[in-house]
């Protein structure tokens, strides 16, 4: 995969050095072919060297062909659109903007014609209200959306296509010629079966997707054809067919997928397992512990304990690298792909069946292929010795963590059925313990939230929310896989090669004074002290005319210890302000990402991380492997231009597939709380705004807003620096943490949002003014 051929000078990082050189950091297409005498071939490497850049946020193309280092730019800024429902939306930054704190904002007017998700270069403005800087889109770099998923509907001036996702403002014109769907295009999907239509009236009413011809101007709607009917609103199923399409999910593999993944048989030839590079595991007593209802089993795990006291970890992932390689049409939608997306009642896996649930799944009693870590831990769980290499085992038995979880309390019935591994159990158990001890010495942070597992009828239709269950079975795994992805990410640290690492950086120190600022309302802290702020002074108009000046606070970068966390985390162990602080902390952390710099990862407080266990699943896992099997083979895989683009790609897909899981839970709550309209729950105030309170339902894991005009008994305000609701005559305080009576008064079916009122159970304790 690397780049054969290629001048140092024709490096990324080389070209983006040069650029930073040139007057305000700023050059053309033109010049760089100039300063760089390229022709032919080199200007075609250039081209993706500039095209890297741009897509990493480091370089600005700010009209076609002319570029601008990032960093150097004070007047534009390149990012992600976030678009709000109102019509306004944000600029996400690449890169911190200098001298500029947080998103850059956008009016209805300045976001001429861009939609949620696009990527854009935005032109800075003044700073306004609050601190905001405001700006304008001045070119659209890439679109997000080359389909729309809405309900076709016909009115007296046309077809049109409302789309489902309510931050596109503009409504889809479908001319009557692309009214229909290409023959061909409909396929069956799970209780429904495909229909055809002759006339564009057989749509009113209907899912469809269309894709955008056209995109909207100031003064016209985007214009689209018809590419597929999706079925009624209603139908079984359909609320998974939008997300996945708002999503943009690739969920059907191309013809030359399938034909790949069905060449492949199960037999291993003789050839792979007599290889001198694969050891032969299949004599030892190695299991796979999974939910019960998983298909694709990744990993299996082994331990012993070694004469000298030490224990010896064994775990073995799925070879999915001697399947796929790379460039092939596998691959490439693997790529696309990203990671498996895990519905309540359905997946969109990355790889083909034939492949994730068949030949690379760690079945019991069968022959596979695996790559393997092998570690030695002393008595404290320190490791002293690790390798690596290709296997090939046979999984001795499929195990769940819920029998793992009760032979270990004891149950006879499984301690006979499993008598042979009933001792091993023990030591995996015994070892986690010692594992889980090192881990929390250094300071890794272990919220244990609750998860939220949706319950579905024999019909698939849902009938309750129920926390997941968790176990010490669910520990061990947990141990052993941090294990491994650690002396993966260390062995391939120590090569000085290009890796790709799973990275969590400090926490946002805005994030982190608003929770100090709510912490202390409950008496603790994360013990930093003060931190450190800027303060900004900005000048805002009055609608009378008057000018006013006011100060905005922004914390500078603080440096903190995740010793912080986890020692305020047993602190409020079973305490009533525990559930809402380990959330308000969990928020107050940063998203993990996937980076081809090593720069550790702050929860799991270490230096060295990352994704090797799951390849079945996940991209970047199935390109550890390969640039592990590289240092086996004493290769080089990829270069680090290469390694960042895919890291980039990963964490793009990744948090795709958890926007869309997370979307299609809550649009599952919302219509199952639709029949409970007038029931009372108890709750817990999880946030407060300007509009209200959010309560999240003590037993439901559902969560709404308790609107601020409709709190009773007096007029209600918010007060930004207590973050509490207070009422103007009784004083009466609504604060984060509160337990609360509430009424489900309404639900909105389209955006999937619950609003509440308090229910009064006694009259309100009144505060005193103070004196």
């Amino acid at each position: 995969m690397s780049r054969s051929g290629a001048s140092p000078a024709l490096e990324p990082a080389a070209i983006l050095a040069h650029i930073a050189k040139q007057n305000r950091g700023r050059t053309s297409l033109k010049h760089l072919f100039r300063d760089l005498r390229l022709h032919g071939d080199g200007r075609v490497a250039l081209e993706d060297a500039l095209e890297t850049l741009i897509q990493s946020g480091d370089l600005i193309e700010v009209n076609a062909g002319h570029y601008q280092a990032a960093s150097m730019s004070r007047e534009f800024a390149a990012g992600r659109v976030s678009v709000h429902r109102d019509g306004f939306g944000f600029l996400v930054p690449d890169r911190p903007i200098p001298g500029i704190t947080g998103d850059v904002y956008l009016s209805r007017d300045a976001i001429r014609g861009a939609m949620n998700g696009d990527r854009a270069i935005v032109r800075l403005g003044h700073m306004g209200a609050g601190g905001r800087v405001e700006g304008e889109i001045h070119r659209i770099m890439r679109r997000a959306h080359p389909t729309v998923v809405g309900e076709f509907r016909i009115t007296r001036r046309g077809l049109w296509v409302v789309p489902h996702d309510e931050r596109m403002q503009d409504w889809i014109e479908i001319p009557v010629e692309y009214a229909l769907p290409p023959a061909g295009s409909q396929h069956d999907r799970i209780g429904v079966e495909a229909k055809q239509y002759s006339d564009p009236s057989e749509l009113d009413g209907l899912i469809v997707n269309a894709e955008l011809l056209e995109y909207a101007s100031a003064r016209e709607h985007p214009i689209g054809r018809i590419i597929e009917v999706l079925g009624a609103p209603g139908d079984f199923g359909i609320d998974v067919e939008i997300i996945i399409r708002k999503h943009h999910l690739p969920h059907r593999f191309p013809p030359e997928v399938l034909q790949q993944a069905q060449s492949f048989t199960e037999e291993i030839p003789p050839a792979e397992l007599n290889a001198a590079c694969r050891r032969d595991f299949r004599h030892l007593p190695i299991v796979t512990i999974d939910g019960e209802t998983a298909r694709d089993f990744d990993d299996a795990v082994l331990v012993d304990v070694l004469p000298n006291g030490h224990y010896a970890l064994q775990v073995h992932i799925a070879d999915v690298s001697h399947y796929v390689l790379p460039g092939s049409p596998i691959d490439s939608e693997a790529r696309l792909r990203g990671t498996s997306v895990y519905f309540p009642d359905r997946a969109v896996p990355m790889l083909p069946h034939e492949l994730s649930t068949n030949i690379c799944s760690l079945m019991p009693q069968r022959d596979r292929l695996v790559m393997s870590a092998l570690i030695e831990f002393d008595h404290a769980g320190e490791p002293i010795r690790q390798e690596f290499c290709r296997g090939i085992i046979r999984s001795a038995e499929r195990m769940t963590y819920t029998n793992v979880h009760k032979l270990l309390e004891g149950d006879k019935e499984l301690e006979e059925r499993y008598a042979p591994l009933v001792d091993r159990f023990r030591v995996m158990k015994e070892f986690a313990e010692i594992l889980m001890r090192r881990r929390f010495k250094r300071g890794s942070i272990d919220f244990d939230l609750p998860e939220p597992l949706i319950e579905f009828d024999e019909f698939g239709e849902m009938v309750g929310v129920k926390r997941s269950p968790r176990n010490i079975a669910h520990r061990i795994i947990e141990e052993f896989m941090l294990a491994a992805n650690e002396a993966v990410a260390a062995h391939l640290s120590a090569t000085g090669l290009p890796a790709i690492y799973r990275t969590h950086d400090q926490p946002d120190p805005k994030r982190v004074l608003e929770f100090e600022e709510v912490a202390a309302q409950f008496g603790v802290s994360l013990g930093i002290g003060a931190m450190p702020v800027n303060k900004i002074r900005y000048k805002e108009k009055k609608a009378e005319g008057r000018k006013v000046y006011k100060d905005i606070v922004l914390p500078k970068d603080v440096v903190i210890s995740p010793r912080a966390y986890q020692r305020l985390v047993a602190k409020i162990e079973g305490k009533p302000e525990e559930r809402i602080l380990s959330y308000l902390m969990l928020r107050s952390l940063r998203q993990a990402r996937y980076s081809e710099e090593n720069t550790g990862h702050f929860a799991l407080a270490t230096q060295f991380y990352t994704h090797f266990t799951s390849p079945i699943r996940r991209y970047p896992d199935l390109i550890v492997h390969r640039l592990l099997a590289a240092t086996l083979d004493r290769q080089t895989y990829s270069s680090e231009a290469e390694i960042k683009a895919i890291a980039g790609d990963c964490s793009t897909n990744e948090r795709r597939a958890a926007e869309a899981e997370r979307e299609l839970v809550e649009w599952k709550k919302a219509k199952f709380m639709e029949s409970r309209v007038g029931e009372q729950f108890d709750g817990l105030i999880i946030s407060t705004a300007r509009y209200g309170a959010f309560v999240e339902l003590a037993e439901l894991f559902v969560e709404g807003l308790v609107p601020i005009d409709t709190l009773p008994g007096d007029r209600y305000t918010w007060q930004e620096n207590t973050r509490k609701i207070v009422g103007a005559r009784t004083r009466r305080e609504f604060s984060i943490g509160d337990k609360v009576r509430v009424i489900l008064d309404r639900v909105d079916p389209l955006e999937r949002k619950l609003q509440f009122a308090i229910v009064e159970t006694a009259p309100p304790k009144k505060r005193k003014r103070p004196s």
